[in-house]
C-alpha cells in the first residue's frame, strides 16, 4: 500500500531544502524510511510474501545508497537526518 498524500506531503515539508524541493536525497530518505517501516510491519504478519520482501530489500538498498551519497557530500545534514529518523549507520 503506497503512502497517502497527507503523509507524503508532511514528510516532504519536514525534510525539504527549499519550498519546491520534492526530490532531494533527504526527502527521498525520509519517504523510503516511512515506506520501509510500513513494509516491515506487513512482513511481520505475512512471512511468506516473497514479492513484498524483495521490494523491501530493494528499498533498503536504495536508502543505503542515498545515505552513503549524503554522507559523502553533506555530513552535517546526514547526521541530522539519521538522528531525526533514528536510522542506525556504520
Amino acid at each position: 500500500m503506497p503512502l497517502t498524500k497527507e503523509v507524503k506531503s508532511e514528510k516532504i515539508a519536514e525534510f525539504h531544502v527549499h519550498d519546491t524541493d520534492t526530490g532531494s536525497a533527504a526527502v527521498q530518505i525520509a519517504l523510503l524510511t516511512t515506506r520501509i517501516k510500513q513494509l516491515t510491519e506487513h512482513m511481520r504478519n505475512n512471512k511468506k510474501d516473497t514479492s513484498s520482501r524483495r521490494g523491501l530489500l530493494q528499498m533498503v538498498g536504495k536508502r543505503r545508497r542515498l545515505l552513503a551519497y549524503l554522507r559523502r557530500t553533506d555530513f552535517p545534514r546526514f547526521a541530522a537526518i539519521t538522528e531525526k529518523l533514528s536510522i542506525r549507520t556504520k
